[in-house]
């Protein structure tokens, strides 16, 4: 038999590729109508299951959502209609998702979001744009340096400030350890970072941030060649907030122990609390000390927009530079977030020239390929879901939905202080309540049963979802309150659930 009949690849036939097609985003008239009804069926699907859920969560099992996706098989290559998945999808998936939108669900920082941005999600997904060169992606790049220029002025950075839309927080984050580190290096070592490495001396630079500030930035440290041990940790006050004291001792004891403090990372809402940090007395002991100064102000950022609570990130306009989530306190959808610099010439520590993608000659014609500036290289049109919240709701409706929040975290600090079966250990700042349910005289350990029984019940009910967490080893219960929909009753009827299940405990054991 002839070897290359052996290898000859099964063409598909004359109707197969005329099924296929039609599935190819096009300007065909069949492909447009394919588009329209695949659509309009998935947006149906998807409507009835937000008419039909009544809670956030079903309280379905790990192991049986586990075993049904695990019995699909796709070695069988038969085709399916899209009724057919989406049915298949349903069980999988769709009728035991966790609804973030619900208003009792008030757990992680997870926002509803707006339908402006699900609108603006057709565009994105369905046009493709990649946003990293001025050929791929043409008016939408003057949308994203608009909305830069946008929030460049929200921070009160000066006119040659810049930035670049990422994928979450950690990424920002990674973005400013990754300058103050080069920064560091380009200023005080006759190298230059980008092409010649670390120093030897990078053993000893240290990044100093309050012992509550977000994990991401012990990762980042570590995939930046500093480890994590580079991190130290700053004491924070009863509120969370982190110590200027501490923060200079800290800065004193590491320079005469022979460390190089290089950064200090400010939190404007640490994932908690949502405490801020004095962000002005840690801008000046950075400048006396010659230190970039970044701030994390992933939860926080949302402030800068209400007229009502934007004095609470002063002293941010003095950082270097700043990390913004968009999809969480500008109710935005996953993923939308934004790393911010104070001098866009910092750029030129992540920036790159590909001959294909990004040249010299292009950047010297004026071409504003993104592309520079980012540490991705695809990157997805996420600006457009922000440009059409602010065309559509404005930035005084937008402000309006955190500021309700804010008044809610309120509301449950003083409803739990005028009980004495909860303890409650901080003022919220933003909309993030640390407590616990202590009914009796039991003592800590027997109060992290407790609640960690109260939170793992009220999960698996489905009727709402909270989270927990530690504050010194003890576990503590949280809520995150965003869904400006969510009431003061909604409050008080997640706070009964977290007593019955506490009684139900209690008579257990």
């Amino acid at each position: 038999m002839d070897t290359t009949e052996q290898i000859k690849p099964k063409l598909l036939s004359e109707n197969q590729v005329k099924a296929y097609n039609l599935h190819l985003f096009s300007n065909e008239e069949k492909a447009i109508a394919n588009y329209k009804k695949s659509m309009k069926k998935a947006v149906k699907a998807i409507a009835k299951n937000l008419q039909d859920r009544d809670t956030p969560f079903t309280g379905a099992s790990m192991e049986l959502l586990k075993k049904r996706v695990n019995h699909i098989d796709f070695k069988n290559d038969e085709a399916k209609s899209l009724e057919y998945v989406i049915e298949e999808l349903k069980d999988l998936y769709l009728n035991d998702c966790i609804h973030f939108h619900h208003p009792k669900y008030i757990a992680h920082l997870n926002c509803p979001i707006l339908t402006p941005t699900l609108v603006a999600e057709a565009f994105i997904s369905s046009l493709n744009s990649s946003m990293d060169t001025w050929d791929q992606s043409a008016g939408g790049t003057f949308i994203e340096l608009k909305l830069i220029d946008w929030t460049l002025d929200l921070l009160g950075y000066p006119k040659n400030g810049d930035g670049i839309f990422t994928s979450g927080g950690t990424q920002s984050n990674m973005m400013g350890l990754l300058l103050a580190r080069d920064h560091y290096i380009k200023t005080n070592y006759n190298i230059d970072p980008k092409m010649d490495g670390l120093p030897q001396e990078a053993s000893k630079f240290k990044i100093l941030c309050s012992e509550v500030s977000h994990f991401s930035l012990k990762k980042n440290l570590s995939l930046l060649g500093l480890g994590q041990n580079a991190v130290v940790a700053v004491a924070v006050d009863k509120n969370f907030k982190m110590s200027i004291t501490d923060l200079k001792a800290k800065i004193s004891q590491l320079k005469e122990q022979g460390n190089i403090p290089i950064a200090i990372v400010g939190t404007a809402g640490t994932t908690d609390f949502g405490s801020i940090d004095p962000l002005t007395d840690i801008a000046q002991t950075a400048k006396e000390n010659k230190m970039w100064f970044h701030v994390d102000a992933a939860y926080g950022g949302g402030l800068l927009i209400s007229e009502l609570h934007k004095e609470k990130l002063k002293g941010i306009e003095l950082s270097d530079s700043t990390t913004i989530d968009y999809h969480k306190t500008f109710y935005q959808p996953v993923s939308s977030s934004g790393f911010f610099m104070r001098d866009k010439s910092f750029v030129d520590y992540i920036k790159y020239h590909a001959d294909y993608l990004n040249s010299k000659e292009q950047e010297e014609e004026g071409i504003p390929n993104m592309v520079k500036k980012s540490i991705q290289t695809t990157r997805r049109f996420d600006a457009l879901k922000l440009w059409f919240t602010l065309r559509i709701i404005g930035v005084r409706g937008l402000s309006s939905y955190l500021e309700t929040a804010i008044e809610n975290a309120k509301f449950t600090a003083e409803f739990l202080r005028n009980r004495k079966d909860f303890e409650i250990i901080h003022n919220p700042e933003i909309s993030a309540v640390v407590f616990r349910y202590t009914p009796y005289t039991g003592g800590d350990a027997s109060y992290c049963n407790l609640n960690s029984y109260i939170r793992k019940a009220i999960f698996n009910e489905g009727k709402a979802i909270i989270t927990s967490t530690k504050v010194n080893d003890e576990v503590f219960l949280k809520f995150t309150l965003l869904n400006p929909l969510t009431t003061t009753q909604d409050i008080e009827e997640v706070l009964e659930l977290i007593i019955q299940h506490g009684q139900e405990y209690s008579l257990k054991n």
